[in-house]
């Protein structure tokens, strides 16, 4: 029992040491390519961000509760239109008010205008007519007793009585006249005058008031940032929405730190959006990094590119798939990415000489995800 298992055990080594050599006579197979002259774009892949180019912000000059919200995020507003009101704390009332107060005060100008109200001037009219009437009649008087007096048909006490009558009536008439006159003082104008301002006043600051808590669009765009809501409090500045316009955006590109150096301002950028499948967005680069920050587990430099929304389908805020075209060679000599080989810090090719496949180290450019520039080390025929 113990021969048959020796047996079986030197037959399984015998067979496992030929299936070893067979092994290792077995040429070894090596894929090849052709390398072949082309157009190649080394492109930086990433993600990003969209917001308008121009911003517009719409802030409160007052305080107060937020009554009523007319606009909502995404939508188109014209200049002038009514995006936010706040409660207006009686300022309707103050300026009614007040509109009140500005009539009474023209007409009781108006009436001093002219003398005084139409019953007083009519009763101190009245009286200086009779006045006058009496200062006639003694004058008349006077003088016929003067005459009488003369022919010797009057007495002197007569006429001195007559004289008396005319002074008296003289100084009534006098009297009549400054009552007249006293229907309108300079006091009482400026007094007409001073109610006018402080109700023209307080209408403008009835009216500045109602004006505040009515927030219209500054300008025309799109609405694309509402912070406030019905009931909630604002303070003078706080800002209540903001506008853009969607004509042209720019796109908040996030750039991880390796690749940085491969992107310059001017860079062609193509743009797409899952909620669009199939559609582009093209624009360039306008802006490098200035600093690296953190996102999340990325370190990033944030490139800034300006593209043309003329259809307005792209929407600010939109998280969007980004590519930037950062180096293009025209004609350039490539070879598939997969051909490459490193030998230490060499990198290089295998070459069918004949029948025989030669290492043969290679200098190399640009890169896209295939291919790969061979700028020295192959025949550029």
């Amino acid at each position: 029992m113990k021969k048959l298992a020796l047996v079986v055990f030197l037959a399984a080594v015998v067979a496992a040491a030929v299936w070893l050599l067979a092994r290792r006579e077995d040429p070894r197979e090596v894929p090849f390519a052709r390398a072949r002259r082309q157009t190649l774009a080394s492109i930086v892949r990433t993600n990003g961000k969209v917001e308008p180019v121009h911003r517009t912000p719409v802030a409160t000059e007052r305080g107060g509760v937020v009554a009523k919200v007319h606009a909502e995020r995404g939508r188109r507003v014209r200049r002038g239109e009514l995006l936010v009101e706040l409660a207006t704390e009686g300022a309707e009332k103050d300026l009614a008010a007040a509109e009140a107060r500005i009539a009474e005060a023209q007409a009781t100008l108006e009436m001093l205008e002219v003398g005084g109200r139409a019953a007083d001037r009519a009763a101190a009219d009245a009286a200086v007519a009779a006045a006058e009437e009496e200062l006639a009649t003694a004058r008349r008087e006077l003088e016929s007793l003067t005459r009488l007096l003369e022919q010797q048909a009057a007495t002197r006490e007569e006429v001195l009585q007559a004289g008396d009558r005319v002074r008296k009536a003289e100084l009534e008439l006098d009297a009549q006249k400054r009552r007249r006159a006293a229907l309108v003082t300079p006091a009482d104008r400026a007094a007409a005058e001073a109610r006018l301002r402080q109700a023209l006043a307080d209408r403008e600051q009835a009216a500045r008031r109602l004006a505040q808590s009515r927030i219209r669009a500054p300008s025309d765009g799109v609405i694309y940032d509402l912070p406030v809501r019905p009931g909630s409090y604002v303070q003078p500045g706080d800002p209540v929405a903001e506008l853009g316009r969607l004509e042209s955006l720019r796109v908040l590109i996030y750039v991880d730190e390796p690749e940085l150096g491969g992107v310059a301002v001017g860079m062609p950028v193509i743009v797409t959006w899952d909620a669009r499948p199939g559609k582009q967005w093209r624009g360039a680069v306008d802006k490098g990094a200035t600093q690296i920050v953190k996102l999340g587990t990325r370190q990033v430099g944030e490139v800034i590119g300006d593209i043309d929304n003329s259809g307005l389908e792209l929407v600010p805020g939109a998280n969007v798939n980004i590519e930037i075209r950062s180096h293009v060679v025209e004609n350039a000599l490539t070879v598939p990415k997969e051909a490459l080989r490193r030998r230490g810090e060499t990198s290089g090719v295998l070459v069918l000489e004949g029948n025989q496949v030669a290492w043969r180290p290679v200098e190399l450019g640009i890169a896209s995800i295939t291919h790969v520039e061979v700028v020295r080390g192959l025949p550029q025929d």
